[in-house]
């Protein structure tokens, strides 16, 4: 007899995005008259820059040739892609990264939720608190968490990590020692950020211990403060201990394109098994690789047209940010982040919940964020709002929640 993944059961309820658009969707259909503001989710709304709109018009063109055709791709990515990454965002700062050791892929998300293949089963796992669904979620899925708690609100067999008011949303090296461990930097949720010093704490701390860092650095082109790296292998040693991932969907607006890379260092082993030939062999596997003519629509990104042009949409987003933090900070609220990251962490008032104040936003100022808890126990009184919305909508509904 068919059997489930029962691992799946210990899942709790729907996606915390899915959730939050089913709210939205019941409100709007009592409510067709109202306009809804959506700061929720991390969705760009800038048009793609006309270099990549130019590359990818050429790509097509190249498409429909029959020198220019492109089929099935190396899996790992095009050498021209994966090239232009190793120079512009590794050799370009000084670390050491060979275009060898680059995988490209159809965005981050997939990497982070399925990099934790590779590891095994019975592996400790140290997640900040509150943190990005995707890696708990996925670790849940492969039977390596435990069960839920409902009085800790967690998973028995991860590490909770708080990063809290107290210690500046930066979480502790933990006293119980993980095997695998996820860091965000800067940070999604709370849109803090790390100095290089700190985060070498981190690298020597996973070298010492034989741990394994699984870096997050989708919103490194947010950052503006010096000393705040934009890559974990600017730290001496992290390439012994450390597996980078980054996104084209927050610097460049690919959520619709869909185009990530994973870092994996070849000295980095385990047991004397290199993680490099083990992600080589599980991205061959179940992967064809990421389309020709969105690899092209990458690779205009690191051109100079390229690089202004994204500058000039990143600086956008960090004004919406700006005007969010400043002018709750000016209407009294308690608000965090929004310096190197496009991420606002709200205190919620009057002692609300998050998902109090996401339902009293929504019915009576019409704008949706996302309730801090469902990034975990840490998140609750909480509430997270985003920079990607238009000018115009980041204006109305700061004027909004002001009103509220």
């Amino acid at each position: 007899m068919v059997s489930i993944n029962e691992n799946y059961l210990n899942l709790q309820g729907s996606y915390l995005f899915s959730t939050i658009a089913k709210k939205v969707r019941e409100y709007q259909e009592k409510n067709p008259q109202n306009l809804i503001i959506r700061l929720g989710i991390g969705d760009v709304t800038q048009p793609l820059a006309p270099v990549i709109v130019e590359a990818l018009h050429k790509a097509v063109a190249q498409m429909g040739t029959s020198e220019g055709f492109h089929g099935y791709g190396p899996e790992q990515g095009y050498e021209f892609l994966r090239s232009a990454i190793a120079v512009e965002d590794y050799q370009a700062r000084g670390c050491d990264i060979s275009p060898e050791e680059i995988f490209v892929s159809d965005g981050a998300k997939c990497d982070v939720g399925n990099i934790q293949e590779i590891f095994g089963i019975d592996n400790r796992v140290a997640v900040c608190d509150p943190v990005y669904p995707v890696y708990v979620d996925t670790n849940v899925m492969a039977g390596r968490s435990g069960r839920y708690n409902t009085e800790t609100g967690g998973f028995e067999n991860l590490i909770y990590m708080p990063c809290t008011r107290e210690n500046g949303f930066a979480p502790e090296l933990p006293k119980e020692v993980p095997d695998m461990i996820y860091l965000c930097f800067p940070n999604n949720p709370t849109g803090a950020a790390i100095q290089k010093d700190a985060l070498q704490e981190w690298v020597d701390y996973a070298n010492r211990h034989g741990s394994v860092i699984l870096y997050d650095a989708a919103y490194e082109a947010y950052i503006t403060e010096e000393n705040v790296p934009h890559s974990i292998y600017e730290c001496s040693g992290a390439k012994g201990c450390a597996i980078e991932m980054h996104s084209f969907s927050k610097n460049a607006g690919f959520t619709g394109l869909r185009l990530g890379y994973t870092v994996v260092p070849k000295e980095l082993s385990v047991s004397g098994v290199k993680l490099h030939d083990l992600w080589n062999r599980r991205h061959g596997t179940k992967y064809n690789g990421a389309p020709y003519i969105v690899q092209r629509a990458g690779e205009a990104v690191y051109s100079p047209e390229g690089k202004a042009q994204l500058k000039e949409q990143v600086a956008y987003y960090m004004e919406n940010a700006r005007l969010i933090r400043e002018g709750l900070l000016a209407a009294g609220f308690t608000a965090f982040g929004g310096v190197n990251a496009p991420y606002i962490w709200l205190q919620t008032p009057a002692h609300m919940t998050s998902w109090e104040f996401f339902d009293q936003l929504l019915s009576r100022a019409q704008v949706v964020g996302t309730p801090g808890s469902g990034f975990g126990a840490s998140g609750e009184g909480y509430f997270r709002l985003t920079a990607f919305g238009t000018r115009e909508n980041t204006l109305e509904a700061l004027e909004r929640i002001r009103g509220f």
